[in-house]
């Protein structure tokens, strides 16, 4: 805080008011803390007792929150944050030589380097973050180029009057999803916005990322697509045409009609691309509804048994049956019962959940309602990742407009859910940089206000979760396959897959890659087919080696497994995981023991350190590869019984399954940690 803002007891009172507004809500002290410092900059130590005594906790509390999230700073920043991506989609694209290059040009500029494990745009790493403005595909010259533009003083920009909605005859659609804007996304939708006669829609993206930005126009005979779309391109795009669906270099013809959306089948994303997502007629124009009011006209129990007959499984990772976790939290006894759902998306090369919030929202209210009517909870938490700002300002305004159209509650609201006489809130609660609130009970803990740590399970969430109440826990993608389910029937729905793996899997093909993004298919298809006919091999044209799947907790595989069908039986008896349906290529350059190390360096800084197999295992474990690839094989022994340990004996799945992705480069890439030339035998 600075000497003009500073009262005589230290605190200003524009931070008392901040403070004191947050008082009443539950699980206050974390929306305060984002926004304490959303105002001041950071969140002076002066401010504790003054936190302390509004959440009624000691200040050790207070404290041990503020230290234990990332994104908390107590001291002032010396200039603009700059996130830089350090996790696997990003390093096989040469992440590690950027994040080197900016910790060297930050030593000498007043800028705030960080360390980030995501930015959700891993199909066109390396990605840095500027004060929430991404940056893609930047490589070590242009991060040196971006600090020193960062560093530069910043002249105060006066708001302007917001421009009254863009009207006419001629409908062009730009992508307000995260990946177009870090293409330049904005720039290109406000050259066509001043273009007399247009009305530009900011729609989501169709998932063909290597296209971004990818602009369409309406014509009579369809939406026809350019792409990738930059702002020099505008002017030419113009002048031969476009408007009217003329022929360019940079013309693709209807999106439906690539051969990418064609070998998809697209359930939960099946609106994503198409719709304007904070338009609530549009989604209804297009679907919308038809699952939740055939909810609301059967029972509770009947519901839970269509989402149970259908087959759907936890798409966040565990895969457990979301029928039989819905009935439990049904037949749990109380009136006080909760909808969580878990958007903290922190997987590399995961970023399906992020671009279904930024593209289709209102399809994961859907089903969030239709949770809570099912199982009688009348309050929802969106739990979403601070690194993604995009996705919660599109929850947000999302959120408003179902609260004034009436198919949610608001504050002081005395109406009901389509008049149907059930009554739903739904609230979005922002993560601070903590890995482990992915895992379901560290995010519970975190939505109480309290530091991410991992909870003892049982009880289960089911029966004893948010506030100590049965609560329903499910990933972004489980809630929003809900109305499709409810709209269609379980059947058509259970139709689709392999085995007990029912229904689709909405994969992202991610790292080096030469086509990545989303593509929604049934459980089947092979990881080869994946990764070769429809991503198109790695973008540097060098062979493959290796994939990750399932998130930095997931398997390295090598090429050989490539016949290896995705669905989650065949991927546990490969000891591989499917986990969120991340995808992440490296070329035949890449060093997988080094990739090892990485795994067991991640588990140590994102450990909660409750438990020691995980907090003291990860950090033993870098010391073991370290000693190894220096030429110490004899500690191979001990690497192996350290993963055992790990496995068996850790609370959660962050030190139970660090261990595959070393096992996994162990086992199949063996020569990676042969001894170096020179080295001890």
């Amino acid at each position: 805080m600075n000497a003009k803002t500073v009262t005589a007891n230290g605190v200003t009172q524009s931070v008392e008011a901040i403070v004191a507004s947050h008082a009443n809500w539950p699980g206050g002290l974390m929306p305060a803390l984002h926004a304490v410092q959303h105002h001041v900059g950071f969140i002076d130590r002066s401010l504790i007792p003054l936190l302390a005594e509004t959440f009624n906790l000691s200040h050790a509390e207070v404290h041990g929150v503020i230290s234990f999230y990332k994104d908390f700073r107590t001291t002032p920043p010396k200039g603009p944050i700059v996130q830089v991506c350090r996790a696997e989609a990003c390093q096989a694209r040469g992440a590690r030589d950027v994040f080197a290059a900016a910790t060297t040009a930050a030593a000498d500029l007043p800028v705030e380097v960080e360390e980030v494990f995501c930015l959700g745009l891993c199909t066109a790493g390396p990605t840095v973050a500027i004060d929430g403005a991404l940056h893609c595909m930047v490589d070590a010259p242009k991060i040196t180029t971006l600090l020193a533009s960062a560093a530069k003083p910043r002249a105060e920009v006066t708001a302007s009057a917001p421009k009254p909605p863009s009207s006419g005859d001629t409908v062009v659609y730009v992508p307000r999803d995260a990946a177009a804007l870090a293409f330049g996304a904005d720039r290109v939708a406000a050259l066509f916005e001043a273009q007399p006669g247009v009305r530009v829609v900011r729609n989501g993206s169709h998932g063909m990322l290597w296209l971004e930005p990818l602009v369409e126009v309406a014509t009579p005979q369809g939406r026809v697509a350019y792409g990738p779309v930059s702002a020099k391109d505008v002017p030419a795009l113009i002048e031969a045409g476009m408007l009217t669906g003329a022929d360019h270099p940079l013309r693709i013809g209807a999106v439906e009609e690539q051969p990418w959306m064609q070998r998809q089948q697209r359930v939960t994303f099946k609106r994503v691309g198409v719709v304007d997502p904070r338009d609530a007629d549009d989604f209804v124009a297009h679907g919308g509804l038809v699952g939740l009011r055939r909810a609301l006209s059967m029972q509770p129990g009947e519901v839970v048994t269509e989402v149970t007959d259908s087959g759907l499984r936890g798409r966040g990772g565990a895969a457990f049956p979301t029928g039989i976790k819905w009935r439990t939290v049904l037949d749990a006894p109380g009136t006080q019962k909760y909808i969580a759902c878990n958007a903290d998306e922190g997987d590399s090369g995961t970023f399906a959940d992020r671009m279904l919030m930024e593209g289709d929202p209102f399809t994961l209210i859907e089903g969030m309602i239709i949770a809570g009517w099912a199982v009688g909870a009348n309050d929802g938490y969106i739990y979403i990742r601070s690194e993604y700002p995009d996705a919660v300002a599109a929850m947000r305004a999302a959120i408003a407009v179902c609260e004034e159209r009436g198919w949610l509650n608001g504050v002081g609201s005395t109406g009901s859910v389509l008049d149907s006489g059930f009554v739903f809130r739904l609230h979005v609660r922002v993560g601070a940089g903590a890995y482990i609130c992915g895992e379901e009970t560290a995010m519970l803990e975190s939505l109480e206000g309290r530091r991410g740590v991992v909870r003892a399970k049982p009880p289960l969430p089911a029966l004893e979760g948010l506030f100590g109440k049965p609560t329903v826990v499910n990933n972004v993608l489980s809630l929003a396959t809900v109305p499709a389910i409810m709209a269609d029937g379980a059947a058509a729905y259970a139709a689709l897959g392999t085995g007990r793996s029912r229904g689709t899997q909405v994969f992202q093909l991610a790292g080096n890659i030469a086509r990545g993004g989303i593509f929604e298919t049934a459980f089947g298809i092979t990881l080869g087919e994946l990764v070769n006919d429809i991503g198109g091999g790695s973008e540097t044209k060098r062979p493959i080696r290796a994939v990750q799947v399932g998130g930095p907790l997931g398997s390295y595989l090598p090429v050989d497994r490539f016949d290896l069908p995705v669905d989650y039986e065949a991927f546990a008896a490969a000891d591989a995981l499917v986990g969120h349906g991340g995808i992440v290529v490296f070329d035949d350059t890449v060093d997988m023991a080094a990739q090892a190390r990485f795994a067991m360096e991640f588990c140590a800084l994102e450990s909660c350190g409750k438990c020691t197999p995980c907090r003291i295992g990860s950090t033993r474990g870098v010391e073991l590869i370290d000693k190894i690839t220096a030429g110490e094989r004899h500690h191979l022994d001990t690497l192996h019984d350290l993963c055992e340990v790990m496995a068996d004996g850790s609370l959660c799945a962050m030190g139970g399954l660090t261990p595959l992705p070393v096992r996994s480069a162990l086992t199949h890439f063996a020569e990676d940690f042969a001894a170096p030339a020179g080295a001890l035998a």
